[in-house]
């Protein structure tokens, strides 16, 4: 693909990076935590994606490299640091699976019944299928997940519009139920759905003109995305009111609505399909970052095995794999609430951000347009970690983790790490947002 990308096609993969499961279920649960006011942090983050993305893009225009943020981490801070960002993304995969998993079994109880348990083997299902689909060597394309996600993006669009009609504003009061603090926790949670813009930067590369194609198809990106995601939440707090805090599969609820029962079982058909498409792109990924991160003394040596230019790494993928199925056993014997699972993803997802866009603070040209508006996603994705609360204790534990082992660590490397751009990273398995 090198020099082959165009600004279209440009466009639509950011597009897939950020638009994925959170949208399914996302709108919900920001009423359920803020009520009518999600729809502030909705616009917040909308707003944020803004100086974030255009660092990304300004960083991935200046300097192209297929390691995204991982490069200019290790540039700006040194290989622990980039190792760390490595661990926070490699210990986030296996607790933001049985949330993915489980919006997509919320779909399918709403169409077939069965409740929680047909939601938790769903979910059982998906985690493991997808497992083995990597353990085979099996990788959805590209253009599946493109196409995926066009059905989604069309999809979101014909239940705006035919909910819309049922929409009122006294659905809008009370406005803030559970107090404006609720705006800052609601936040924190939807960086679910935002998470991806990192996923720009090893894109820079590919474009037949980095440095004027790539602002291009960024802003075309973040448009696209703030339309269907302010419409959505827009719809599912006007339409669906108060009682939007109650379902689990809002999408669905908007499209019965407008045009009845039966597309109950389209949404959660297209809600099984997305899930695997991006829980495939995590698990991929996760699983060579690990096994990179071990070929780089990272992580144990044995983990390392596969970790070569179209190997399968399933060690890696079992551990992955083994811990995802853990997490969602843990959350079914204590109770969790699902926005505990993702709050303690979206952290990692926000200290990636946080690392990502100090190095991009440093490494920038002081005081130049790019610089001040790194400036600013730095502030803000900060103030969003601290929103984060405790849960940003496990992305800091994972990176600390990283430190320590680096530290005891005797035995040498298993193999120089090599950077390429089969090598994997934080960024490429982004398409979930």
């Amino acid at each position: 693909m090198k020099g082959s990308l165009s600004v279209p096609q440009g466009a639509s993969l950011s597009i897939g990076a950020v638009l994925g499961t959170g949208v399914i279920t996302l709108p919900a649960l920001g009423v359920q935590v803020a009520g009518p006011a999600s729809l502030i942090a909705w616009i917040a983050l909308v707003l944020l994606s803004i100086p974030l993305a255009t660092t990304f893009a300004a960083m991935g225009a200046r300097r192209p490299d297929g390691r995204g943020v991982s490069a200019y981490v290790d540039d700006a801070f040194g290989s622990r640091a980039a190792g760390a960002i490595g661990w926070c993304f490699y210990f986030a995969v296996p607790v933001g699976a049985p949330p993915a998993s489980l919006m997509a079994g919320a779909y399918v109880s709403d169409a077939i019944g069965g409740g929680r348990m047909t939601a938790v083997a769903t979910a059982t299902c998906l985690i493991v299928g997808v497992g083995l689909l990597n353990a085979a060597g099996l990788r959805l394309s590209g253009r599946v997940q493109l196409v995926l996600t066009a059905v989604l993006a069309a999809l979101i669009s014909v239940a705006v519009l035919v909910a819309a009609p049922h929409g009122t504003t006294a659905h809008l009061d009370p406005f803030a139920p559970h107090g404006i603090g609720a705006i800052g926790a609601a936040a924190a949670l939807l960086v679910w759905g935002f998470a991806g813009w990192e996923a720009i930067a090893p894109l820079a590369g590919e474009y037949r003109n980095p440095r004027r194609d790539l602002p291009r198809a960024t802003a075309i990106a973040l448009a696209v995305v703030s339309v269907l995601y302010l419409a959505l939440a827009a719809a599912t707090v006007l339409v669906l009111g108060p009682a939007a805090a109650d379902t689990s599969a809002p999408l669905s609820a908007l499209l019965v609505v407008g045009v009845g029962g039966p597309a109950r079982i389209v949404t959660a058909v297209i809600a099984v399909m997305l899930t695997v498409g991006t829980m495939n792109a995590y698990f991929a990924g996760g699983s060579r970052l690990g096994a990179a991160l071990a070929a780089d003394g990272a992580l144990p040596a044995g983990l390392a095995k596969g970790s070569a230019a179209g190997a399968v790494p399933r060690r890696s993928l079992a551990v992955v794999t083994g811990l995802a199925l853990g997490s969602l056993l843990a959350n079914e014997i204590f109770h969790f609430d699902l926005t505990q699972l993702m709050l303690l993803t979206t952290g990692c997802f926000t200290t990636v951000y946080v690392i990502g866009t100090a190095a991009a603070v440093r490494l920038l040209p002081r005081r130049s347009v790019a610089w001040w508006t790194a400036v600013i996603a730095f502030l803000s994705v900060s103030v969003l970690l601290v929103m984060n609360g405790p849960h940003v204790l496990w992305a800091l534990g994972a990176a600390g983790a990283s430190l320590v082992y680096r530290a005891i660590r005797r035995e040498r490397p298993v193999t120089p790490a090599v950077a390429t751009t089969d090598q994997p990273c934080v960024e490429e398995a982004s398409p979930a947002g």
